[in-house]
């Protein structure tokens, strides 16, 4: 076996060129370089120069130079072909994404735009009705279901990310006050930094918010200046709701659990669906307190 190894030693010198020939510039190239090396190592190195005779070890080193080669180019050509698949299946995914997150804003702007369009139309509507309590109805039905266009919007991604709840509650809150019209009243909201919740929960709890912060400016501080403190705590034990203002608070003897309050059914229906509860009380010095207390649960089903 040692002078067989000894023959074949110079083909070694080959071997970088063939594969780095074949994964440049693939198969064909690469059996061309082979043959090529084959030619140039026999005639430099294995055959006599006077008569070009092919021995038998000299027959063994070309046969198995020939077996290696095309099974290097081989393997080469396979893996060229694999990376090749996963290119196009990457930029295919890719495009499905996009594709997806299109669908997706469209699909959002669209609802969106529907419930803005309905808002219009009962606000339209509200022209035609001299009752009173009709009109009023109708603007808070006009009011919730902008709000509820605009939240979903704001909520929503196509990711399936959660949203950061501080930005998200400060930014709904500033609306909320100025639909209202009310410069003199402060929305103060502290939240965990960084603190994500799904869609699942984030939506029910900024309509609780819009609707316990709504209902401090409207009857808690109508004629007078005031301010107003959101709170949400998250932690083992689930999370922990505040919405506490300074305003006049709740009237002596009222039963809040059988108000006929629209806002307080939805907030107590919205905590219901969610697995929690929600309940309005007097604050320890003055004013309202809206609490909400939701389980661990809340926010896992969409995490």
């Amino acid at each position: 076996m040692t002078p067989l190894l000894g023959h074949g030693a110079p083909f070694a010198a080959f071997f970088p060129a063939v594969i780095l020939t074949a994964f440049l510039f693939g198969a064909l190239p690469g059996l061309a370089a082979a043959f090529l090396g084959l030619i140039a190592g026999s005639y430099f190195f294995l055959l006599p120069v006077a008569d070009f005779a092919v021995t038998s070890a000299v027959a063994v080193m070309m046969l198995l130079y020939t077996v290696v080669m095309g099974v290097a180019i081989a393997i080469v050509h396979f893996m060229q072909r694999v990376n090749f698949h996963l290119a196009v299946e990457r930029e295919r995914s890719r495009e499905l994404a996009e594709t997806k997150d299109l669908l997706f804003r469209e699909l959002q702007h669209r609802v969106s735009n529907n419930l803005q369009v309905i808002a219009a139309l009962l606000a339209l509507q509200r022209r035609h009705i001299g009752d009173d309590a009709a009109r009023r109805a109708l603007d808070d039905a006009s009011a919730r279901l902008a709000l509820v266009g605009k939240i979903s919007r704001a909520m929503y991604h196509p990711s399936g990310e959660g949203q950061d709840v501080c930005t998200f509650l400060t930014a709904l809150c500033s609306d909320i006050v100025e639909a209202s019209g009310r410069e003199d009243v402060t929305v103060d909201v502290v939240a965990p930094r960084q603190l994500l919740l799904s869609s699942h929960i984030g939506v029910p709890l900024a309509l609780i918010v819009a609707e316990a912060v709504s209902n401090a400016i409207e009857h808690g501080m109508p004629d007078r200046a005031g301010t107003v403190r959101v709170s949400l705590d998250a932690s083992e034990e689930g999370f922990c709701l505040r919405v506490v203002d300074d305003g006049k608070g709740l009237a002596k003897g009222k039963n809040i659990a059988a108000s006929n309050s629209l806002g307080l059914r939805i907030a107590t229906a919205l905590a219901s669906q969610l697995g929690g509860r929600f309940r309005l009380e007097s604050g320890s010095h003055g004013g309202a307190v809206a609490c909400l207390d939701l389980p661990p649960s809340a926010n896992g089903t969409h995490d």
